[in-house]
């Protein structure tokens, strides 16, 4: 939108097809609204969203494989465009949501609450610094809503590589290493995929008797360890079955002795 006479160019994405035309017809009753595209799951949603430069995105939170706030994680930050989500009623979302001031519209969408969304939008459009603003604002909430244990445990991990989206599954990682704000994930198949993470909200969200800390900075899958060996001050070191070698930090040495080395 580069003027007041503009029109709101708008993208949808959800899994249902009954949900998007719903959505979709609503917003052709209004003449300041001009619908690009509509997605049916998250990765083709992020496809179009940086191929189309949408000013606003109405996603919907629980769609398979890559969800609402999977594809916000995905996207190029200088492709983010202002996002309103759409969910039934999820107390951790709605918590998230309004605590960092992100718009949402609940199931079934009414009219009135979405015009209102649209002119939020459109108000918050105007200012010159939206796009840093708004893109810290979402991946906050995003964050915070994960955190809270708002979401399942994760089957697959969507990873972005160049133009496209991979989805590695949960059972072939070896290892996630922590670097700075990025986490590097090994694979069995001893590919390494690099995603934007905070490793204890990754931690939270994989199943815990399988995937065990050895320290602040990394995590492994039980199934893929090799090999324990003693080292000096009762800890140990870890070894993978790709012979990737990891020192255990004192307090997981503890905690790795407790759920793994006793009969």
């Amino acid at each position: 939108m580069t003027g007041s006479m503009d029109k709101l160019r708008v993208v949808i994405a959800d899994d249902e097809r009954p949900a998007r035309s719903f959505l979709s017809a609503i917003l052709r009753t209004f003449k300041d609204v001009e619908v690009l595209g509509e997605a049916s799951n998250g990765m083709e949603a992020v496809q179009m969203i940086e191929k189309l430069r949408p000013d606003l995105a109405l996603l919907d939170l629980q769609m398979p494989e890559v969800d609402g706030l999977g594809v916000v994680r995905l996207l190029r930050k200088n492709r983010t465009p202002l996002v309103v989500f759409v969910t039934a009623y999820d107390e951790y979302a709605v918590r998230a949501f309004e605590l960092n001031a992100v718009d949402y519209l609940l199931k079934p969408v009414e009219s009135v609450r979405l015009r209102q969304a649209l002119d939020r939008a459109k108000e918050r459009l105007e200012r010159e610094d939206y796009q840093v603003e708004e893109t810290e604002r979402v991946r906050t909430a995003v964050a915070e809503y994960e955190a809270a244990g708002g979401k399942p445990l994760l089957q697959r991990i969507p990873v972005r590589r160049r133009d496209e989206i991979v989805l590695v599954p949960v059972r072939q990682i070896l290892s996630v290493v922590a670097d700075g704000e990025l986490l590097h994930i090994r694979t069995s198949d001893n590919e390494t995929h690099t995603i934007c993470y905070r490793l204890r909200d990754l931690a939270a969200r994989l199943e815990p008797s399988i995937f065990v800390r050895l320290g602040r900075g990394t995590l492994v899958n039980v199934d893929m360890i090799k090999r324990v060996v003693t080292m000096p001050g009762g800890t140990f070191s870890v070894v993978l079955t790709n012979n990737e070698e990891f020192r255990v930090s004192r307090l997981q040495s503890r905690v790795l002795r407790e759920q793994l080395l006793r009969l």
